[in-house]
């Protein structure tokens, strides 16, 4: 069914819908690269945040992932126990932990950029540069409206 006329006219109206599928294809593409380093793409995402922001408190990680603090253990514990991020107690405050990239994560993020830009590249091929961007800014924007809803707390059913 990957013809977009078989689809439900009613879904396909729907930026919810579009979007959800149009994440499972990107989503795809970088489970299978990650797969190769027995890693998926909450790990991704942790390594990736950790190496835009430099070494944080676990809270702010989850913070920063919109992750469930829960879920966030158990992803920085496989890292952990692969080499590619420590865990240290904070010096000011004993009862945090700060989380940083080692130089192996460090190294393995390098090599998983440019991947991920290509994945990127043919998830939007069918757009020019130009609508990319326009693409990713208005994804952003939708995003932070979306941000403002949930920290002022009327997200129906809490996080998204």
């Amino acid at each position: 069914m990957s013809d977009a006329r078989q689809r439900p006219p009613s879904l396909m109206a729907t930026a919810s819908y579009l979007a959800a599928k149009t994440a499972l294809y990107g989503s795809r593409r970088m489970e299978a690269t990650l797969a190769e380093h027995d890693l998926l793409l909450g790990h991704h995402a942790i390594m990736c945040a950790l190496d835009d922001f430099g070494p944080m408190s676990q809270q702010e990680l989850a913070d920063s992932l919109d992750f469930d603090k829960s879920h966030l253990v158990s992803r920085i514990d496989h890292l952990e126990q692969h080499g590619l991020l420590t865990r240290t107690r904070d010096r000011l405050d004993r009862r945090r932990h700060q989380v940083s990239l080692t130089k192996a994560g460090s190294a393995l993020i390098d090599q998983l950029r440019p991947v991920a830009r290509e994945h990127q590249q043919e998830l939007l091929s069918a757009l020019s540069a130009a609508e990319q961007e326009t693409l990713l800014d208005m994804l952003r924007r939708v995003l932070a409206a979306n941000d403002a809803v949930q920290r002022a707390g009327s997200c129906p059913g809490g996080r998204p």
